[in-house]
């Protein structure tokens, strides 16, 4: 999964823009980048590397179709819940012990990950990885703040930003690679196992490594208003993810009622602290820009829309038809190579275009997931090989290229300069909880329509409808060699036709996230200043 670089907020008046922290180096500063971007390196690897596992895990330890979204949704969302307060605790405590113990829960954790022989140790194993990354991102961008010149910080960002698109591009490959040789009964334990030397590397580097800055923020933590928030978005996701597997009972509506509630309660409490003069975890006052409020919306729709692309893929080409890791990871290449592209040319163009530039992506990425949507719908899934999804994959890692780096920026441009730093924080969280609830609802469409349970009946009728004429051709010896063979040869092919349509329509959620992404961008400032 790919991050947007939040934009430096401007110093206090009175203060120099910027000046070097006592005894850091030039040299120390690269250094401590170094050390930091092996930390982001491995959680972002993690991210994409877990899609193409989603179906070895399932038959390992005999998951379902809940336990898949919740090892997305759930990473995503405990991802998004701790960025903002994990930032304030680095202004207060310093961001060096803050990075330290998240990259440290992060490993423990994918320790836990690779160790889980069931589903709800897995599930509780990726929802603290997701707090262990969320705990250590801030801190990323904190330290590129503090220890480069203004000159000097656009080439940190750079490098942060290759970073992120390589260990992105390169999660689906490494995941296939691992499965395929270690096999799909363990191999997918190792896609997590590959965390621990990178993890102690990372904590060791960074004990020694990393300058101890003087803290500087005494605000207290809105631990109430992070509880509540909390509990409104599992409200709403749980019923999003587990009500299409349960038949849509009554809990699921109270569910996502009480979480509607939770997040008026939530608005309510953080209006409170901010007139006691406390530090909201979202300060109300963002939302009084318009502007800010549609950036928002547009962070949340646009990541809902892209992070739910490969889920739906993955699932389609390896439970569907039946092809292997490697070959699922080689499948997300073209949108890698494309993403890689356009970053690399997004600061250049948003200079010259403005907003024209995330006006581009999000128009290339929603047609490139209406053409996928049309491909699926005119192609029978057994005919569907790479080469058929190049193209379409390809444009819409064109258009993630040129929204990702720049988009945070013209959001952050709608509000006072003052005001960038907590702005920053609003829309990481914000991105992440669009992940979560993309994949809650895409996985809800995908599994639903795909129907699981009622293909083992079909396939269990059909059996029983060609058991006589098989036996009748002398090719089986008794019926049920001829039910093993005939089961084997049907679920083939059905599954192949459930996860096709399934997928099909799945696709076409995430063209509509895109649609409504498109309509947003028209929200932002049409130029803001990029250095």
């Amino acid at each position: 999964m790919t991050e947007t670089v939040p934009t430096p907020s401007a110093p206090p008046s009175g203060r120099p823009a910027w000046e070097a922290p006592a005894g850091v180096t030039d040299k120390r500063a690269w250094a401590t980048l170094a050390v930091l971007l092996v930390g982001m390196f491995m959680s972002l690897l993690d991210t994409t590397i877990v899609n193409v596992a989603l179906p070895t895990i399932r038959d390992s330890i005999n998951a379902d179709e809940a336990t898949l979204a919740w090892i997305i949704s759930g990473y995503a969302l405990a991802f998004g819940l701790v960025l903002i307060p994990a930032g304030r605790m680095g202004d207060r405590f310093g961001h060096k012990w803050v990075f330290i113990i998240g990259l440290t829960l992060f490993t423990v954790a994918s320790l836990a990950a690779g160790l889980a022989q069931d589903s709800t140790t897995l599930i509780m194993a990726r929802v603290v990885q997701g707090l262990g990354g969320g705990i250590f991102f801030p801190p990323v961008t904190a330290f590129i703040q503090l220890l480069f010149p203004p000159m000097k910080r656009g080439k940190a960002f750079a490098i942060m930003g290759a970073v992120i698109g390589v260990s992105s591009a390169l999660g689906p490959v490494v995941g296939g690679l691992i499965i395929q040789a270690l096999g799909e009964t363990s191999g997918w334990r190792y896609i997590f196992f590959v965390n621990l030397p990178i993890g102690i590397i990372g904590v060791v580097a960074a004990i020694f490594v990393l300058p101890k800055l003087v803290a500087g923020a005494k605000s207290r933590m809105d631990f109430f208003g992070l509880l509540l928030l909390a509990g409104a978005l599992v409200a709403i996701l749980v019923p999003l993810i587990q009500g299409q597997d349960e038949g849509w009972p009554a809990w699921t509506y109270v569910s996502l009622a009480g979480g509607v509630v939770l997040l008026v309660l939530f608005a309510l409490w953080e209006r409170r602290v901010a007139a006691g003069g406390g530090s909201p975890l979202v300060p109300p006052h963002l939302f009084s820009h318009a502007a800010f409020t549609g950036g928002t919306i547009l962070a949340l729709v646009y990541f809902a829309a892209f992070t739910s692309i490969f889920f739906t893929i993955s699932l389609l080409w390896q439970a569907g038809l039946g092809h292997t890791a490697l070959e699922s990871g080689l499948v997300s290449i073209p949108f890698a190579i494309g993403n890689i592209f356009a970053a690399s040319q997004s600061d250049r163009l948003a200079q010259k275009l403005g907003r024209g530039v995330l006006v581009l992506g999000t128009v290339l990425v929603a047609v490139g997931l209406i053409a996928l949507w049309l491909i699926l719908l005119n192609v029978e899934a057994k005919d569907l090989t790479n080469w058929i999804l190049l193209a379409p994959l390809f444009i819409a890692g064109v258009g993630n290229g040129f929204f990702i780096a720049p988009n945070a920026r013209f959001i952050v441009a709608t509000v006072d300069r003052a005001e960038a730093g907590a702005a920053s924080g609003v829309i990481g969280t914000m991105q992440r909880i669009g992940s979560a609830i993309g994949i809650a609802v895409v996985s809800s469409v995908l599994f639903g329509i795909a129907n699981l349970g009622g293909l083992k009946d079909e396939i269990a009728a059909k059996v029983t409808k060609a058991i006589p004429a098989a036996m009748q051709s002398g090719d089986y010896a008794t019926p049920a060699d001829a039910a093993k063979a005939l089961g084997s040869q049907f679920s083939k092919q059905l599954l192949a036709s459930h996860f096709g349509d399934a997928a099909t329509m799945a696709l076409f959620v995430s063209a509509i996230f895109a649609i409504v992404a498109v309509a947003l961008v028209f929200v932002l400032p049409k130029r803001v200043s990029l250095h």
